[in-house]
């Protein structure tokens, strides 16, 4: 059942202010406005007290909200982020006056279980990197791809939306307005900046074929790349080389960051380069590197 016309109302209301505040992206909005849509079909059809509009709810609605989706088994990530989006929702509907109080004020989200990203080791990353065959104009692009992923820890969509006029090769620094429209210059490093470089002369204008298009990475028929189908080209590389280890969309983006702490960098320097708003996102790495630490000390320490 759609929400009532009351509902809709206010929900585009909430959107057009979190675009207008946040810059969020089109995939994030779609993501609250899911989340709100459960919570008020739940408040309709579930509670006792059946209320059309959300802005009747109450605290005692939104404790009995989270209690049935602990007894629906879902996830705790999934109950926890629905927490997150009617908290925002009426903490704005608290500004804007339409409620006198927040009813979601003191109600904490669900413990969830630290999942640490996969990642892959640096002789991993090493194999991965010369995967691509270098007899194919496609092989030079991945092999560019690659490297800048790797020496940049850009996100997939950042990599393969790249434009020129984001790459400063003077400086050897690529400009990314990645989440929330927050802008950040990322070092890309002396070698992904040569293979980069050589992708540009050798391979980049036998896949265009005369079309012009200021897209970095393209494909066989000149267009820009898709996410789905880069995560296809790693999968490969990465079974070529024999590599095993179960791989995300994020993996090289997650050895970058380790790596970088691995070797010594400053959280707050990776948190920049990754261009995480919170610190606390950042964290996460630091349990990887860790566990690395611990693994060479029980390997190689006399103790150990």
């Amino acid at each position: 059942m759609k929400v009532s016309e009351q509902n809709a109302a206010i929900f585009d209301e909430f959107f057009d202010a979190l675009w207008l505040e946040d810059g969020l992206a089109r995939n994030t909005l779609q993501s609250y406005r899911n989340d709100l849509q459960v919570f008020a079909d739940w408040l309709s059809h579930h509670n006792s007290h059946k209320k059309e509009s959300i802005i009747d709810a109450t605290h005692a609605d939104l404790l009995d909200f989270l209690a049935s989706r602990v007894d629906a088994k879902k996830k705790a990530s999934t109950t926890s982020r629905e927490l997150s989006s009617l908290k925002r929702f009426f903490r704005y509907l608290l500004r804007q006056g339409k409620i006198v109080t927040d009813p979601s004020v003191n109600i904490a989200a669900p413990k969830l279980i630290r999942n640490l990203p996969e990642s892959l080791t640096e002789q991993e990353v090493e194999l991965l990197l010369q995967a691509p065959n270098l007899n194919s104009s496609l092989g030079l692009r991945d092999r560019a791809m690659l490297e800048v992923l790797y020496a940049s820890g850009l996100r997939v969509s950042e990599l393969i939306n790249l434009k020129y006029s984001q790459v400063s090769q003077d400086m050897g620094v690529v400009r990314v307005m990645g989440k929330g429209m927050r802008e950040r210059l990322t070092p890309l490093g002396e070698e992904s900046m040569e293979w980069l470089s050589r992708y540009t002369r050798q391979s980049r204008p036998l896949l265009l074929q005369g079309i012009v298009t200021d897209t970095v990475f393209v494909t066989a028929r000149g267009g820009a790349m898709t996410r789905q189908a880069f995560w296809y080209l790693i999968k490969r590389h990465a079974k070529a080389v024999g590599i095993t280890k179960p791989l995300s969309p994020h993996t090289i983006r997650h050895a970058f960051a380790t790596h970088l702490l691995n070797h010594g960098a400053d959280l707050r320097v990776v948190q920049l380069l990754l261009g995480h708003s919170d610190i606390s996102t950042t964290q996460i790495y630091t349990h990887i590197a860790s566990e690395r630490l611990k693994q060479l000390h029980t390997k190689h320490h006399p103790r150990g």
